[in-house]
């Protein structure tokens, strides 16, 4: 029988990974690894000039979540993750890339590194994708956590953010992915559909293991 270690919960910014996995890791009792933000020494900067600080940024979050993994293949109890370390990679960096934001050089330069640590970690046994594919949902839910530094972030942005998600998500183990449509029901404000959440969990752990 397989043992469930490591889980990340992953998807656009705004979509309501933090809160959902908070919820989860109290409801089954997982330890908890958020993604590094109010600690965050560029994310003021990234959102105010991406060009010049988009590589910084990429690095900080690629070293924290190798940090971060390091930290759950010590770990004793079942982990939840914010975020992976691939989405930092299949996602934003190449989405920064892709769209013009992040140089040649320095795109070339993260994925070498990135390579490299891969041949040092383990993929996670699940992974939770939400989906929400009402942009304007997300950009409510960014402007109700009041960051001033994410008032800067544009709606084309967050767009190609999803549409990169999707492709990412659409070539991964497909028995390793349980995807959450958010674009309607709210967990938040539905008791009900947060408790269909916690029954999905356990039935994808259940036919993992």
């Amino acid at each position: 029988m397989k043992e469930i270690k490591h889980i990340v919960i992953s998807g656009n910014i705004g979509v309501g990974k933090t809160t959902l996995s908070k919820k989860i890791s109290k409801k089954f009792d997982w330890e908890l690894q958020l993604e590094e933000v109010d600690d965050n020494p560029y994310l003021d900067d990234f959102y105010k000039s991406m060009r010049d600080w988009s590589f910084h940024l990429q690095i900080f979050f690629l070293n924290s979540r190798f940090n971060q993994i390091q930290k759950i293949s010590e770990s004793k109890k079942i982990v939840i993750q914010d975020r992976s370390i691939y989405e930092d990679y299949e996602v934003f960096t190449k989405t920064l890339y892709d769209s013009g934001v992040l140089k040649r050089r320095e795109f070339d330069n993260y994925k070498r590194l990135y390579n490299t640590i891969l041949k040092y970690i383990s993929e996670p046994d699940l992974l939770i994708y939400l989906r929400n594919t009402d942009i304007d949902k997300i950009i409510s839910n960014i402007e109700k956590r009041s960051r001033n530094f994410e008032k800067a972030i544009d709606k084309k942005y967050l767009q190609k953010l999803n549409l990169y998600y999707e492709n990412w998500i659409g070539n991964h183990p497909k028995e390793k992915v349980l995807t959450i449509d958010l674009s309607v029901n709210d967990f938040m404000e539905d008791p009900e559909f947060l408790k269909k959440i916690y029954s999905m969990i356990e039935k994808k752990i259940n036919e993992l293991t």
